[in-house]
């Protein structure tokens, strides 16, 4: 399989994740977050919420916590997924709440927690996932007390699966991005990436959410009445602040030439998506937990709390953010 646009090493197929379009709330690059269903598990977490009270015991209706975790139950994820437990009230006691957080995998590999804020709470191995590993996420969240007169949400356990592999890294500077499946080189797609004022960030970013169309508006990060696309195809999110990849179908000839985006990473589409473009291409083959690196940037590096960030952490200063020691 050979296209003018990407010179590919090796042929590969992979089964569509399923996506439906979606429009509203926003996020990157001004994009919207999808008010419905995404189809698939990896684009959307579970929430654990609260049990009923029963009158057993004497808690207060309201006086619970729910978790957001990512990925969702049964997701079949990258290489890079990190399990992210995001709390809807401030953790006071986070030492009992990551206790009773158990997260293990087959086959076994040590997995450390840190804690960012007292929202969130990730978890992840010292490297990549394994293709193939099975991973449980065990949460006994509903007897703790996460802060004074607040319990937690009823016992839950939820597993997914490690796929392939796939690496892909963006180098800003040549406006290309290398796609690397199970170590191999799979392509080389043309990109643009941020431009002067706007330059994308460095570093590992993960794949947190597919949109097969969604709407970006400036407005919604800061910037003025830059651009409002409402039907921007292919968009895959990378970090909570707004960095997305996603098609491109105004650009002209930007690709592989100029970095022109308000930073993101654009790849050549058409109006309203084609999987024959590469941008249909790369979504078609990406999975959320996709690791995706940015190189020779004018940006800093992303922070490690800006989406699944973690990666950019040494193995050292991740485990020193545990609260349990």
């Amino acid at each position: 399989m050979r296209r003018a646009w990407v010179a590919l090493t090796a042929a590969v197929t992979v089964a569509g994740a399923g996506l439906i379009a979606g429009t509203a709330g926003c996020a990157a690059d001004g994009a919207h977050r999808a008010r419905g269903a995404l189809g698939a598990p990896p684009a959307a977490g579970d929430t654990v919420r609260p049990p009923r009270d029963d009158g057993s015991r004497d808690v207060r209706p309201g006086r619970r916590f729910t978790a957001r975790v990512l990925p969702g139950n049964h997701a079949t994820v990258g290489t890079g997924m990190i399990v992210s437990l995001r709390f809807d009230r401030r953790i006071g006691n986070r030492a009992a709440v990551e206790r009773a957080v158990r997260v293990t995998a087959r086959p076994g590999v040590e997995i450390r927690p840190h804690w960012f804020g007292r929202t969130r709470l990730d978890f992840r191995p010292r490297r990549y996932w394994r293709p193939g590993t099975r991973v449980t996420v065990d949460l006994r969240l509903e007897d703790v007390e996460g802060a004074p007169g607040v319990h937690g949400p009823r016992h839950r356990t939820l597993t997914f699966t490690v796929g392939r592999s796939q690496v892909s890294v963006v180098d800003a500077a040549r406006h290309v991005m290398r796609v690397r499946r199970d170590g191999r080189l799979l392509a080389t797609v043309p990109i643009t990436a941020g431009g002067p004022g706007t330059a994308t960030y460095n570093g590992k970013m993960v794949v947190t959410e597919k949109f097969a169309v969604t709407r970006m508006n400036s407005r919604t990060v800061g910037f003025g009445g830059e651009y409002d696309i409402k039907d921007v195809p292919h968009a895959m999110r990378l970090t909570d602040s707004g960095t997305f990849v996603h098609g491109n179908y105004w650009s002209g000839d930007a690709f592989g030439r100029v970095n022109v985006s308000h930073g993101c990473i654009g790849l050549r589409d058409v109006r309203g998506g084609s999987s024959g473009t590469p941008a249909g291409w790369f979504y078609d083959r990406s999975l959320v937990g996709d690791v995706v690196e940015v190189v020779h940037s004018a940006d800093k590096k992303v922070a490690a709390g800006n989406g699944l960030g973690g990666w950019n952490m040494d193995w050292e200063t991740w485990k020193a953010g545990s609260a349990a020691g």
